[in-house]
Order: C-alpha cells, then structure tokens, then sequence
C-alpha cells in the first residue's frame, strides 16, 4: 500500500470509495467539483497490483480554513481493507500536510470516536475549547424521513 497525493484525475474513484459512506449517511455526499477542490490537500491509499494499475483503496483531506483552524474531511477506506491501518496513515498525512502549512488546530466531524481518539483527537483542547454546533436547517436525509 502506497499513500501519494490527490490528483483531480482521481475523482471518480474517490467518488466510488465516498458512495457506500455516504448510502449509509457517515459521510456527506460531495460534487464532482467538491472533491476536486479536495484533492489540493488530500491523499489517496493505493494497493499495489503486480500485473496491473494501483487500486485506490482510501481518500482523505484536510481542509484549511485559516493558519488557526483546518477540517478532516471524507476519510474513507475501502470495506475490504478497513482495520489495516489504511485509514490511520490518511489521518497522518493529512495532519502532517496541516503541521506543514503552519496551522494550529485540526477538527474532525465524526461518528468513528474512537479511531479518531486514537489518532489524537479529543472533545477538547488542552484549554478546554469546545465545539458547540447549531443546525440551521435539515440536512437532506432528514427531510425524506
């Protein structure tokens, strides 16, 4: 397995490895040109195939708001490989890419809490910052229900 940079030739398959995610509503649904703007800082895990191309198998991207503030977004790993680690090194880049661009902070929205602790993430910062949230309107899915 191989981590490399986010091409915007890669959409398609990104989109293809956000759609069971998004089905199963752990992921917002993304445009083509959405996930685009999310290649710039984002990282795709390719399997290595002896007779032929790399297989995409995980996409994720850090979202800079701000040199204070950037956003973890659509982390997603292919079923079949989930649990080997693909997710945790997608987490490391993006946070990396983050030190590197000098920012501060880096949120994460997710219902995956204890993968995420287990990459550092916790409810609050060491001065006890707190993300508080207010829904304006409802998000799509739950207007169908």
């Amino acid at each position: 397995m191989e981590i490399r940079q986010a091409l915007p030739s890669d959409a398609a398959a990104i989109h293809a490895l956000l759609r069971p995610y998004v089905s199963q509503r752990l992921l917002l649904q993304r445009s083509e040109a959405e996930i685009i703007e999310l290649t710039r800082h984002g990282f795709v895990a390719d399997l290595m195939v002896d007779d032929g191309p790399p297989k995409p198998i995980g996409f994720s991207a850090v979202e800079i708001y701000s040199p204070k503030l950037a956003e973890l977004q659509c982390l997603a790993v292919h079923h079949e490989h989930r649990n080997t680690g693909v997710g945790r090194r997608l987490v490391e880049e993006c946070l990396q890419r983050a030190r590197e661009l000098g920012v501060m902070e880096v949120l994460a929205i997710s219902s995956s809490e204890a993968f995420l602790r287990s990459c550092g993430f916790d409810y609050s910062l060491p001065d006890q910052k707190k993300a508080l949230f207010c829904q304006l309107r409802p998000r799509l899915w739950q207007e169908e229900d």
